[in-house]
């Protein structure tokens, strides 16, 4: 296994071997950056189709207005099966998990490295994993940022859309659509070079069109309105949905996840933005997180500089559909930059108070505790 080291940040990869029966078995891979810090949460993320950790986050997590948040937080990149870099080619016959049993692997992950809980972030395909995980084990999952998530099945008109355009195009062009808007296809040529070249020369093929039909035949994610004095499904953990305007998932992100939270979510729609905004816009998705975290409790003296700066928020419209949270970013009729968070909740750190943690990041400044989030590197397999 190889261990790498970046910007003196240490990275623990780690092999996950998981049995969910006696006649299923797959590997899963994981890349922990950091140190997890108590009982903080890890952000836990999962990638789209297409992609793999590096390609689907590097950018947002190598970004500058991202270290602050990456001194506060440990994170743990999930790669899904056969999906990662130098991946081996699954044998004939082999039967990739579902979408469910994807999910059923994170509280395999949690229990490997100690972990209490964690901050989901992830899109298309990790959106919907990341919230089915959420719904099963809401007592592991403190928030939820989901980029282009869809929690419905696919209709028979998506299928076959996709059955047609699969007679006539190759397997990368239908990825391309849907991780890219028609506009980014047509004028940002250089991007969807990128990204071709990565799908078809560094993606296992054989691989991908397992987790692309696994993706294809998923089900409905099953979330009921929330109703004042009743006990239905629904995530209860607080949400931000990301979304780009000329995002393919618009129309999915938009009309289909009213239902999604209680409290509602807060939907983040982008402007100038496509199919992935931790690519396109990795400085203003950093910003809508810090709030996001500021909203959990996290990082009460987390510096605002790009969202306060850009006051007329230009690149970003924001909508809540919280009703009374009343975030800086998320009215976009009078873009309040107060800054206040779900009433009672304040900025002073209360809502630790109230979960009786005592993790204060007061104690994360500074460069106390580098000679424990730089311990010795190692790598492991668990077999489960």
């Amino acid at each position: 296994m190889v261990l790498e080291d970046s910007d003196m940040n240490f990275l623990y990869l780690y092999t996950i071997y998981v049995k969910l029966s006696l006649f299923f078995f797959f590997v899963i891979h994981c890349t922990m950056k950091g140190v997890p810090k108590g009982d903080r949460p890890v952000i836990l993320t999962f990638h789209d189709i297409g992609l793999n950790h590096k390609t689907c986050w590097d950018t947002l997590f190598n970004h500058e207005d991202m270290a602050e948040i990456m001194q506060h937080f440990a994170v743990c990149h999930v790669d899904a099966p056969g999906q990662h870099e130098g991946a081996n080619t699954f044998s004939t016959g082999y039967e990739y998990p579902s979408m469910d049993q994807l999910s059923e692997t994170l509280p395999l992950v949690l229990k490997h490295f100690g972990l209490k809980s964690v901050i989901g972030m992830g899109i298309g395909a990790g959106a919907y994993i990341l919230t089915r995980f959420a719904l099963d084990y809401p007592n592991m999952v403190e928030g939820l940022v989901l980029i282009n998530i869809n929690p419905c099945a696919e209709g028979w008109m998506d299928w076959a859309a996709h059955k047609i355009s699969g007679w006539t195009h190759a397997m990368p062009d239908m990825i391309i659509t849907h991780l890219f808007g028609k506009e980014e296809i047509h004028h940002n040529q250089d991007l969807i070079a990128t990204y071709r070249h990565h799908i078809i020369n560094d993606m296992n093929q054989y691989n991908l069109h397992h987790f692309v039909k696994s993706y294809e035949s998923r089900r409905d994610l099953e979330i009921e309105r929330p109703v004042p004095g009743s006990n239905v499904r629904t995530l209860k953990c607080p949400s931000l949905l990301v979304v780009g305007d000329s995002s393919p998932a618009v129309e999915a992100v938009v009309s289909r996840n009213t239902l999604i939270t209680r409290p509602l979510p807060t939907r983040l729609l982008m402007a100038d933005c496509g199919g992935m905004p931790q690519v396109d816009q990795p400085g203003k998705l950093t910003e809508a997180f810090k709030y996001f975290i500021q909203g959990m409790g996290y990082m009460p003296s987390a510096s605002m500089t790009r969202l306060v700066r850009s006051r007329t928020a230009s690149g970003s419209s924001v909508t809540s559909m919280e009703g009374n949270r009343s975030r800086s970013h998320t009215s976009e009729g009078n873009r309040s930059r107060s800054h206040t968070n779900e009433g009672s909740r304040s900025r002073s750190h209360t809502a630790d108070n109230q979960r009786g943690r005592s993790h204060t990041d007061g104690s994360m400044d500074g460069t106390g505790n580098n000679s424990v989030d730089q311990a010795v590197p190692k790598s492991t397999e668990v077999s489960c």
